[in-house]
């Protein structure tokens, strides 16, 4: 049962893993939709060329939501830090979205 103290957001375990698996289920369903869209693929690329995007992009914005967490300790201090920290975590997961497609992709669809 939880008591009428306020949770610290950095040691509470749930909220890791909801932002870790946030930035997963995000990385997968936007690598998916790209994937998805491959009709004819190359036949000099590998039998099973899917499978390394699915596994490298979900780990890059996976890797994006545990940074976030561990900044978000500074959102609950007064002043910009709100709205700086969050920016930067959207930026974050951005970056590592993209950085996550082009080293799972590369050799097939990044070229």
């Amino acid at each position: 049962m939880l008591t009428s103290e306020k949770i610290n957001p950095t040691t509470y375990p749930g909220h890791l893993l909801h932002r870790v698996l946030l930035g997963a289920g995000l990385g997968l369903a936007v690598i998916s939709f790209f994937l998805l869209m491959v009709k004819n693929p190359d036949p000099s690329w590998p039998k099973h060329w899917m499978i390394r995007p699915l596994v490298i992009v979900p780990l890059a914005v996976a890797g994006a939501g545990l940074c976030f967490h561990f900044l978000d300790k500074y959102r609950y201090e007064k002043g910009w830090n709100k709205i700086l920290i969050t920016l930067l975590g959207i930026i974050g997961h951005l970056i590592a979205l993209w950085l996550g497609m082009v080293v799972g992709l590369d050799g097939t669809l990044w070229n």
